[in-house]
């Protein structure tokens, strides 16, 4: 068994990471992808290596020859790199594939052993590696039969998103039989090149195989082995956060991404906070449905977006502004508080990030096992002339509520002390009961001017790619400041079109949230059964809980990470003291999936 890599292209779109190198000489986490494939090569015993080259050949001629390879390397040159496609560097290398079995793959990829090993351990003689298709994946994409056969290369008129459940991406990896190369692939070969020139891809070689009666190829997929195909800054971006040694490293890497985990299909996220049950499908079918006006008009300005949430929670337009985020009304806010700024510790970090550091006098709620009461905030800043207060209610990380009664107290104090009161209700509809709980109100907002309302319309309704947040206050004028703040058309035009249509499914939101807080409490008794977690009572949609012997917050947060499951180590945020974790409420199978994984943990 010999392998051929094919190496002779630009790179042009890694753009000024290929000006002075090639595009296998590109480092991930410090080592190319060409040492990092040439040296898996080498420990599997073959009998060669045909490494073809063009662009920068001479370099990465030079730099094979310093990796001290015992697997004797042989070079081709394709000396017009520039004006042909990897088609002519394996027509140029096609007398090897006569000479023996062969392992033939890209110089662009990255991959661990156990990928080359499931071609070597496959006793069928001609494969092709393939991965289950994500969106994201760019290249030739095929489909299947029940017996592993391809059926089909897809073009681009034939690729449809609403199937991409039934195609497979060519990992580029493949193992040719000497008989195979020699009946099929390499005649083939030269009669395309032949008919069509040599600006083409090798896949279609294979394609016009496909076709025959007996094609002798078949498929080989991936499971859970690890690869990825590296094309431009965002293809190194990922795979330096899958590729790296170090756990710690990796779970740095994702957390600093802040989301986007769809370019991670496996990962399960239980870090970033969303309702798992909300919107129903005839709500997403709907934007669906109108997604291509939705992509090419523009989106209403502030005031018409202002309307439409202002129906939805009964508040006069004029008290109420919509936001890309509630971190967009935060942003704009926070510029307009007046110091000192009473902040609790712990709390949603966005807050106390925005305001310089000497404006804030923090409430530790760690003295208090990180729950606390309306009365504990009013003793503590009685004496301390705050004239702003923020409070998250439930609280982010703790899931403390404070109820009604309380709130109506900390109102009337901060009304009488001339304090202006900012309440974040961001996660108070997942409480045991919100409609008797929230303080967003006309009423109450009427009597009580220094009150400014803010809500994540991400969180609890499940659409955090939208980026919607709204705020109220009877201050007209602050309201009025924020909207100057803002662009006028600071949402989009599917966040609007949900605004729009959102008050047709206000009994699928109840019955969401209904279904939530039962698997809240099956998930807390699960966490509470695990002898290393103590978890915290919650009126959020996460738990926050802390860590005992064996694990550190960070220790077992990397464990569950190999797992494929992100939790939030909470240590180092502000006023954490002692080991904590933050785990999102998902929905029951996912919870299930946790809870599973940290007994297996318990056992060992």
């Amino acid at each position: 068994m010999q392998a051929m890599i094919l190496a002779a292209g630009m790179g042009k779109r890694l753009k000024e990471l290929t000006t002075e190198t090639t595009k296998c000489m590109v480092e991930v986490n410090g080592i190319t992808l060409i040492e990092r494939a040439v040296r898996i090569l080498d420990s599997k015993s073959l009998s060669r290596i045909i490494l073809v080259v063009g662009y920068k050949g001479n370099l990465l001629v030079d730099f094979i020859n310093t990796l001290n390879i015992k697997t004797p390397i042989q070079i081709v040159e394709n000396s017009v790199y520039d004006s042909t496609n990897n088609i002519y560097s394996l027509f140029l290398a096609r007398k090897y594939l006569l000479e023996e079995d062969t392992l033939l793959l890209e110089s662009d990829l990255i991959f661990e052993k156990a990928v080359i090993d499931r071609l070597l351990q496959d006793s069928y003689p001609n494969l092709a590696l393939v991965a289950k298709y994500e969106s994201w994946m760019d290249g030739t994409v095929l489909t299947i039969d029940d017996q592993n056969n391809i059926t089909d290369f897809l073009n681009k008129k034939q690729f449809k998103f609403c199937d991409k459940e039934n195609y497979y991406k060519t990992v580029n990896i493949y193992k040719f039989s000497k008989r195979f190369s020699s009946s099929h692939y390499v005649p083939f070969l030269e009669a395309y090149c032949k008919a069509l020139g040599n600006n083409e891809y090798y896949e279609q070689v294979l394609k016009v195989i496909s076709i025959l009666e007996n094609p002798e190829i078949k498929v080989k997929i991936l499971d859970d082995e690890k690869w990825y195909e590296i094309d431009d800054k965002q293809d190194l971006d990922i795979a330096e956060s899958i590729f790296t040694d170090s756990s710690h490293q990796k779970y740095e890497k994702l957390m600093r991404r802040y989301g986007g985990y769809w370019r991670y299909p496996k990962l399960i996220d239980f870090c970033y906070l969303v309702n798992p049950h909300y919107p129903p499908v005839r709500l997403v079918d709907e934007v669906q449905a109108n997604f291509n006006r939705l992509l090419r008009d523009y989106p209403s300005g502030q005031e018409i977006n202002a309307l439409l949430a202002s129906n939805y929670f009964a508040i006069p337009q004029d008290m109420t502004i919509v936001g890309n985020g509630a971190a967009e009304i935060i942003r704009a806010i926070t510029g307009l508080l007046q110091d000192p700024v009473g902040i609790i510790s712990p709390t949603f970090q966005e807050y106390p990030n925005r305001l310089p550091k000497n404006d804030i006098i923090y409430f530790h709620t760690n003295e208090f096992d990180y729950q606390y009461t309306a009365e504990d905030l009013i003793k503590y800043y009685s004496d301390r002339q705050i004239r702003t207060l923020i409070l998250v209610n439930p609280d982010n990380p703790s899931g403390n509520l404070i109820e009604l009664e309380g709130m109506l107290k900390i109102l009337d104090w901060t009304s009488n002390n001339n304090i202006r009161l900012i309440v974040d209700e961001s996660f108070m509809d997942f409480s045991d009961y919100p409609e008797t709980m929230s303080i967003i109100s006309r009423d109450l907002m009427e009597q009580n001017k220094n009150l400014v309302l803010i809500k994540s319309i991400s969180k609890s309704y499940g659409v955090p790619g939208l980026r919607l947040g709204v705020a109220f206050s009877s201050d007209r004028k602050l309201i009025a400041k924020l909207k100057k703040d803002v662009s006028i058309w600071n949402i989009n035009s599917f966040a609007e079109f949900y605004l729009q249509v959102w008050e047709k499914y206000r009994a699928d939101y109840t019955n969401a949230l209904n279904q939530f807080r039962v698997i809240r409490s099956s998930f807390f008794k699960e966490l509470d059964s695990i002898p290393f977690i103590r978890p915290l009572p919650s009126q959020a949609n996460y738990i926050m809980c802390e860590v005992f012997h064996p694990f550190t917050a960070e220790s077992l947060a990397e464990a569950l990470l190999e797992k494929n499951l992100l939790i939030k180590s909470l240590t180092g945020k502000q006023g954490i003291e002692g080991q904590f974790i933050r785990i999102a409420i998902k929905t029951e199978s996912e919870n299930v999936d946790l809870s599973n994984t940290l007994k297996s943990f318990a056992e060992k």
